[in-house]
């Protein structure tokens, strides 16, 4: 499998993962439930960009602290 080099300011889903502290799979249904958007990469190997995660991440944050 050939790896692709990654646009800076966008992560690997396993980056966002590890970010989030959920499984591949949490980073796929919070991408199903519309919280986070693809930004490029491939159907395999999807990016999402730096900005987004870290909006998803204060959001997240934000609301376990309430």
């Amino acid at each position: 499998m050939e790896s692709q080099i990654i646009r800076p300011g966008h992560l690997t889903a396993h980056q966002v993962a590890a970010l989030l502290g959920v499984t591949l799979g949490g980073v796929r249904q919070l991408v199903r439930r519309g919280q986070l958007q693809r930004s490029g990469g491939s159907v395999g190997q999807p990016w999402y960009a730096v900005h987004d995660v870290a909006a998803l991440d204060a959001k997240r944050r934000t609301s376990q602290a309430a």
